[in-house]
């Protein structure tokens, strides 16, 4: 018999820091799933306690027995029906390009590298076919195990800075691989290998294989989660803060 070593998960280092912490098991609900290499600067995570803790101070005690590689922003005591999943109205990722001919070592594991030129006008012209109320099962790489495929992309935006392209996209949901897709149709888009016009035929077909590649997850962040109250999670991804 073959055993295969044990998946680490940024759930799953948390799960047992908080249980270590709280003297107690503890099971969390994330507010967005991450593939594997994908990192996430805004999650939000909850979970359900009869823990006594000065829960200001766990991210203190949190962070001082987290990997370096996992920590954690804040805490919050919210009501008993919250769901960090469940609650969320929107959430938004930010995908990020290093568009040169030279690799970049330092940046190799968190930005794509594409090294034909990306015309931004091209990437803007086929994303705005892709904003709004859609079905996105052609951007889609497994589909859910129940409801329908339509979401309603509310931003796509992309910026330039020297070498790097930031993208962010927003939207009330995500399907599986569908930021990464959109991101890889649209580099299609802007190299010059795809038609920024033909995009709603592409929508219109439902076929995954109309749409282009997937995008490698390295380049992905997920960056914010929006609640009812209004509150955010967003957080710049360090390899892009000179965006802001």
């Amino acid at each position: 018999m073959q055993y295969l070593p044990s998946v680490r998960t940024v759930a799953g280092e948390l799960e047992r820091t908080f249980s270590a912490i709280l003297q107690c098991e503890v099971k969390l609900s994330s507010a967005g799933r991450t593939d594997s290499g994908v990192h996430a600067t805004g999650q939000v995570v909850s979970w359900k306690t009869e823990a006594t803790f000065p829960f200001e101070r766990l991210p203190i005690a949190a962070n001082s027995a987290l990997p370096q590689d996992v920590s954690i922003r804040s805490v919050a005591v919210v009501d008993d029906g919250f769901s960090a999943r469940f609650s969320a109205v929107e959430r938004t990722y930010v995908y990020v390009i290093y568009n040169s001919r030279e690799p970049s070592a330092l940046l190799a594991r968190y930005a794509h590298r594409v090294w034909t030129p990306i015309d931004l006008e091209r990437f803007r012209a086929g994303a705005q076919h892709l904003i709004g109320e859609h079905d996105f099962r052609s951007l889609c790489g497994r589909l859910p195990d129940s409801g329908p495929t339509i979401r309603t992309l509310k931003a796509l935006g992309v910026q330039r800075k020297d070498d790097l392209v930031r993208i962010e996209i927003r939207a009330d949901g995500f399907l599986h691989h569908m930021v990464r897709t959109v991101v890889g149709t649209l580099v299609e888009c802007g190299t010059g290998r795809r038609d920024p016009a033909s995009l709603p035929r592409m929508l219109a077909s439902r076929d995954r294989s109309a749409a282009g590649l997937t995008a490698p997850p390295h380049g992905l962040y997920l960056a914010g989660v929006r609640y009812p109250d209004g509150f955010d999670s967003f957080a710049e991804p360090p390899v892009t803060s000179a965006f802001v």
